[in-house]
Order: C-alpha cells, then structure tokens, then sequence
C-alpha cells in the first residue's frame, strides 16, 4: 500500500479506536485531530442550544482551530479521515482539518463512528473544503465495535 496515514477527530474515543484498528489493518501513520481549545462535557451536550458544539454544527462555516500540523502530509498518497456524525454531517473541525492542506493528487477516504445516524450529507460538506484534484473514496459509517475482519474486508474493496 502506499504512504497512507489515518487522521481522526474523536471527543468520547470511539473513533479514537477504530482509528486505531485501521491504522493497524493499513500499517498507517496516525494523526489525532485536536482541538486547539479542547471540548469539555458541557461543549458536546447536544440538548444544550447554547453548547460549543450545538453552536458551531448551527453554522456549517465554522471552523474551529485544529492545535497541530500533520508533519510531512506531501508524503502521504491516501488519507483516511474518521470522524462521529454530529447534526448528520461531519463536525465542522473536520472541515478545518481538509481545509489545512493540498489534497490534490491524493486519495481522501472518509470513515465515520455511529450508533445508528446515517453518513447524510457529509460528503457534500467535505468535498467543499479539499483542493481540486483531490480523490475520494465514498464515506463508510462503522459501528464503535468495528472488528479488524470488517475493516481488512473494506480496506480490500477500496483498491488504493
């Protein structure tokens, strides 16, 4: 496979770990998406209309800062980019993540942690905020007990 790297943005850790796992089946490099103000408890309650979260997912253009650079991105040919659904979408720090760099030439492949949401409309959205040039593979929505049979058996049928 080629230099591939698994990029991920994960509050309770559920994507945290299929990341993980994917970036064993792969042999990828890891990158966690971090926050450059880390979200508390409160942020991410959902119910709260006045919470960080509840906020920022209100106006798709949000762009929360990310607090770190991916060292070397020019390397990678194939980027894996996990995220939860939030609001049916990707949360809008994704957004500043695909923002940060040229992705053209590159293959983005999306893969997303729900109990039950659908991937909706976030392919729409992030296909936004990349480069021209840049290659997608369709999103794939996981539940958080994902095993590595499951990801080897998707990692096969994308053909990178």
């Amino acid at each position: 496979m080629s230099r591939t790297l698994v990029a991920y943005f994960s509050c309770s850790g559920t994507t945290k770990a299929l990341a993980a796992r994917l970036a064993q089946v792969t042999g990828a490099d890891l990158y966690e998406i971090t926050p450059a103000v880390p979200y508390t408890t409160a942020d991410l309650d959902w119910q709260n209309k006045q919470a960080r979260s509840t906020v920022e997912m209100a106006d798709l253009k949000s762009r929360p800062a990310v607090a770190d650079k991916v060292t070397g991105m020019a390397q990678y040919d194939a980027v894996f980019v996990g995220f939860p659904i939030w609001w049916h979408v990707a949360p809008t720090i994704v957004n500043t993540f695909l923002e940060s760099y040229d992705f053209a030439g590159k293959t983005v492949i999306p893969f997303v942690t729900s109990g039950g949401s659908p991937v909706g409309d976030t392919e729409k959205w992030l296909h936004t905020s990349c480069s021209q040039g840049t290659k997608w593979k369709p999103a794939k929505r996981f539940e958080a007990d994902a095993d590595v049979a499951a990801l080897k058996q998707w990692v096969a049928s994308l053909k990178l």
